[in-house]
């Protein structure tokens, strides 16, 4: 396959602990990026105004916002103070000028066995955002994670559920598709069919051998065994020309290396593996 031609994006995750938002941005500047994809808490800590100002004063393209949803609580009240702070984030996001907000569902409430009701709590607070997410022109992209995380983090675990969501909610919904979550997937070839024009993300990183810690220890692009030009292809095929966004959670490896050894093993690895 040729060497991509959409635009890499930096993650933030990929640098959380190298970088503030504000180093972040210079550190993807200095290295030639145009693209990047925040993290809420570090544009809070930042400052909203400022960190826009830094994004319009760099010009630079945000594909994508990290991370809302995590609908599922225990209490109506809960679920309402969720629905509330993501209508928050839809706001920010639009100040940001991002492509699209990336949401995960949620896990189970503290004590619960009930994964249906989890995910009729995803619906309902999809369903509740989604006129205010039109109203702000910001779409919301569905992240579907592995199942490895359906009892703790996020309980929407297949791209076939995801869609099953935007069909049933509409416009202003769509998906994010990371290979880290989906590369295991018999059925994924014909779901990203299905996705079509509703890819609002395309997320790469590479699943180790042996995975020590399933949520930070993620590898740089080519260091696994996902075959990411099988999914670039086929979400190609399906529609989308958007950004190529690596996020690598990685505590014990590219966490600890220098910020711009990190941003220019991304570049290589895209031109040569993505």
């Amino acid at each position: 396959m040729a060497p991509p031609t959409q635009p890499l994006s930096i993650n933030q995750g990929t640098l959380r602990e190298q970088y503030d938002f504000r180093g972040f941005v210079e550190a993807c500047v200095r290295n030639g990026i145009t693209a990047i994809s925040p993290w809420r808490d570090k544009v809070a800590a930042c400052g909203l105004q400022e960190a826009a100002r830094l994004i319009k004063d760099h010009n630079l393209r945000v594909s994508g916002y990290c991370r809302g949803g995590l609908f599922p609580a225990a209490t109506a009240a809960e679920r309402q103070a969720i629905i509330d702070d993501n209508k928050r984030m839809i706001d920010e996001a639009a100040l940001l000028g991002c492509e699209c907000i990336v949401l995960i569902g949620g896990a189970l409430p503290k004590g619960s066995r009930d994964l249906r009701g989890a995910h009729t709590m995803v619906a309902d607070g999809l369903a509740a955002i989604l006129p205010h997410a039109r109203a702000a022109k910001v779409p919301l992209a569905m992240e579907p994670l592995h199942p490895m995380y359906a009892g703790d983090r996020a309980c929407v675990n297949t791209l076939a559920h995801a869609l099953d969501l935007c069909d049933a909610l509409g416009n202003g919904l769509g998906v994010a598709v990371d290979v880290y979550h989906v590369w295991w997937d018999p059925d994924i070839e014909r779901q990203i069919a299905r996705a079509g024009p509703r890819i609002l993300g395309f997320h790469v990183c590479d699943w180790l051998t042996p995975t020590r810690d399933m949520l930070l220890d993620r590898g740089m692009m080519g260091d696994g065994v996902i075959d990411i030009p099988y999914f670039r292809g086929h979400v190609e095929k399906a529609g989308y020309n958007g950004c190529i966004e690596a996020e690598i959670f990685s505590a014990a490896n590219w966490w600890k290396k220098p910020g711009d050894e990190v941003i220019r093993t991304c570049i290589e690895r895209y031109r040569t593996v993505c």
